[in-house]
């Protein structure tokens, strides 16, 4: 969650010690958790999940006919059917009943690579785990959460959802090994503690006055924009983040209630990669380039401002 912290760091620093910012990075960023909580009720993470569904699927050779077109193609169709059609129809609840419900069902299914069938019994609403374990179910294996670019195969194929991330399963030993090393090496650091890159040990969360109501720091990040209109703000994402996929950021951008003068200090970057970019030496390269690129903006005219 350190892009939570860092939308809300950026307006506590400049309104309660004067320390204004020149830009702040968003990696993967999460700032309204009410864009990727699938709870009873909330039906806007099924409509932003479409358009890295349909990157995932397209990756996997699972688009057909009109939608097997390029991967931008296909995540621009499917954003722009998401926030329309596929929002009002969850809109309607029960109400989405007989033609109507078989349309949006066969449409999402053309989207995300999934059956008509399977679409239809999950209410027309596919949850992130159910889709990691339905889209190469067939083929007995399964995608991942934090880069869908990778798979897995698992034991006991009629399971619901994956039994364990394979993006993650991926990363968590050359990681561990890595800053092993760091730690013994270059910092000449020993400890006989474990260490561990994700945990439930350091729960539960503490959201401060989140208390029955998802969190959401986005108020935090306009509030440090307006103050100071020199801010700039650079929002990295992956097309194959099912963690925080990039359609929930850009929606969450969008939402800011920004000044119409102050938007463009907001820059986007995609990447071909999934929630850890820089993982892919090709969008390494590239993060590197927009970041260098970011700064010198950021550092040099000061954004957007009044004269």
């Amino acid at each position: 969650y350190g892009t939570t912290r860092a939308a809300a760091l950026s307006d506590r620093l400049q309104s309660t010690l004067g320390m204004e910012l020149s830009g702040v990075i968003l990696i993967s960023p999460v700032l309204n958790f009410a864009t990727l909580r699938f709870d009873a009720g909330n039906d806007l993470p099924y409509a932003l999940y479409v358009p890295a569904y349909a990157a995932t699927a397209w990756y996997h050779g699972k688009l057909t006919g009109e939608e097997k077109g390029s991967r931008e193609e296909a995540v621009e169709r499917a954003q722009e059917w998401a926030m329309t059609d596929y929002l009002v129809a969850l809109a309607k609840g029960d109400g989405l009943v007989g033609a109507e419900r078989e349309r949006i069902a066969a449409r999402l299914a053309s989207f995300t690579g999934l059956s008509r069938e399977f679409v239809l019994r999950s209410d027309v609403r596919v949850e992130i785990q159910q889709f990691c374990k339905e889209l190469l179910r067939g083929e007995g294996k399964t995608v991942g959460r934090l880069d869908s670019r990778y798979t897995a195969t698992e034991g006991n194929a009629t399971l619901p959802t994956p039994s364990f991330d394979s993006s993650y399963a991926t990363i968590q030993g050359p990681f561990t090994a890595a800053l092993n090393a760091y730690l013994r090496g270059p910092l000449r650091y020993t400890t006989d503690l474990n260490y561990e890159i994700l945990t439930g040990k350091v729960g539960p969360w503490n959201f401060g006055d989140a208390r029955n109501r998802y969190a959401n720091v986005a108020d935090d990040l306009r509030r440090a924009m307006t103050t100071n209109p020199r801010l700039r703000v650079l929002v990295a994402c992956g097309y194959y983040d099912l963690a925080t996929p990039p359609s929930a950021a850009t929606y969450t951008m969008e939402h800011l209630g920004l000044d119409e003068r102050l938007r463009g200090n907001i820059t986007t970057t995609f990447y071909e990669a999934g929630h850890m970019m820089y993982l892919r030496k090709a969008d390494r390269d590239k993060l590197k380039a927009d970041t260098a690129a970011f700064f010198a903006a950021a550092l040099g005219d000061g954004g957007t401002s009044e004269e």
